[in-house]
């Protein structure tokens, strides 16, 4: 519904317009003078307003340069009963939409009030257009159909503020695509917060999410906000969200559905006002058929999925990403026929973050101006040569190993003490006490992070 504010210090004109816009179904403010009507801006979102020539503490065609300049978006259209020529032609440069005089005509106005509504749609329109032409040439890179379909859905939800889930394998650029929908999006002033649900430790979760106040546990020294609250007005991207406790999991989904949260430790009921756009690795319709995941939560969250492709299924996608990393980095490199072979045959199960590897290696390593398949070979620092799907489970774990280096610390971390305690549970037969007394741990700590990571084993 659109919004309407009425500046004027006649109640009669104050009267008359609202019953005239509120009979169209809009939704409208009224204030007396121009400094109380500015205290409305500053509160409400408006779309349009009608604001009188002569007003008492502060001038109309003051009050509009002002309004001008701080909310560039509302059209406003100024009204009086003493207009004169030159009076109308300094609000219409001083940026007015259109100038009506008193007494009003209903249809004037309504006129004006749908014309105003379509240009300012048609900024909006163009500004977000804006938007997504950038991030998709600096950000978003690739002409492949699959990024076509993801910048297409990035201008369809731009404007609102569905929730949005991104799925896909680590380093396929999930939280690229998190920020850019943020960037074009009606909200691209506000903050962007991150939370990587996976790197919080399970009892330090909702205090990262929520906040606490002073004294709230052992810990808790001074007042803290949470990611909640620091997002106010921003999108707050949720990170492996698959990784959540079931206790987060349960919370995040009242504040969703109440909008409202409380820090620990505090009885005051906070308003929140966040987009959220959730990430992960994980097929959360297993999660939830096993029961690691809410499946009410997992529904809340799906509203627009993306899916963020693996780099093998987009191969016309790899030069130019690796000549975008390397311009970034400000070597300019080219590619011979064996090269551009070698970069569309290899797996890359790191995905985008190990090209973005490979470029910066580049740019350091290499001393020509340009590349063949062999040079290429050496940099990519194939460890693992063994065929696809073949050799033992043991093999398999192995050809994971040498993979890491191509991941975030806290992500190679979390991905090798889960690959080792699975290699090391094959070695030993799924036996967890030789598997704890082998690896030098307790069998009640061996227990632990079995069930953290999901991993089953036989006694």
């Amino acid at each position: 519904m659109p919004s309407i504010l009425i500046i004027d210090d006649e109640p009669g004109i104050r009267l008359t317009l609202s019953s005239i816009l509120e009979d169209e179904k809009y939704k409208v403010f009224t204030s007396e003078d121009a400094l109380a009507g500015i205290e409305t801006l500053k509160r409400e979102v408006i779309d349009i307003i009608f604001l009188d020539v002569l007003l008492p503490k502060l001038g109309g065609i003051e009050a509009l340069e002002r309004i001008h300049k701080e909310w560039t978006l509302v059209e406003i259209v100024m009204i009086s009963g003493h207009a004169n020529i030159d009076m109308a032609v300094r609000a219409v440069k001083s940026g007015a939409f259109d100038f009506l005089e008193k007494p009003l005509s209903l249809e004037k106005v309504l006129t004006v009030c749908r014309n105003a509504l379509a240009i300012r749609k048609l900024r909006e329109e163009n500004k977000t257009l804006k938007k997504i032409s950038h991030f998709a040439s600096e950000d978003i890179i690739g002409t492949s159909v699959l990024i076509r379909n993801i910048r297409e859905i990035i201008k369809q939800a731009a404007e609102s503020d569905a929730r949005i889930l991104i799925t896909g394998e680590n380093g396929t650029g999930k939280e690229v695509i998190a920020r850019a929908i943020h960037q074009c999006s009606l909200r691209a002033d506000g903050p962007f917060i991150d939370v990587n649900c996976a790197a919080i430790p399970e009892n330090l979760i909702e205090s990262e999410l929520f906040g606490h106040e002073k004294g709230a546990f052992t810990d808790a020294v001074q007042m803290r906000k949470g990611r909640f609250e620091l997002a106010k007005s921003g999108t707050l991207f949720l990170d492996e969200i698959g990784d959540m406790s079931l206790s987060a999991q349960a919370k995040v989904l009242r504040v969703i559905q109440e909008q409202k949260i409380e820090r620990i430790g505090g009885e005051k009921t906070i308003e929140t006002d966040v987009r959220i756009i959730a990430a992960t690795n994980q097929d959360l319709d297993k999660a939830c058929d096993e029961g690691r995941f809410r499946q009410d939560l997992f529904f809340r969250l799906n509203v627009i999925p993306i899916y963020a492709p693996p780099l093998r299924k987009r191969i016309e996608d790899i030069p130019l990403l690796l000549m975008a990393f390397l311009n970034q980095s400000k070597r300019e490199i080219t590619l011979d026929a064996s090269a551009l072979e070698e970069l569309t045959s290899h797996d890359w199960p790191g995905n985008v973050r190990e090209l973005k590897n490979l470029a910066e290696r580049i740019a350091i390593m290499h001393q020509g101006n340009s590349i063949n398949g062999e040079e290429l070979i050496k940099l990519l620092n194939k460890r693992v040569k063994k065929p696809k799907n073949t050799g033992t489970e043991i093999d398999k774990l192995e050809s994971k190993l040498a993979l890491f280096l191509e991941q975030s610390f806290n992500e190679a971390k979390e991905n090798f003490e889960k690959c080792y305690l699975e290699f090391q549970l094959l070695k030993n037969h799924g036996i967890i006490s030789k598997t704890a007394e082998a690896i030098g741990i307790y069998p009640s700590n061996l227990h632990a992070k079995l069930k953290k990571y999901h991993i089953t084993a036989k006694q």
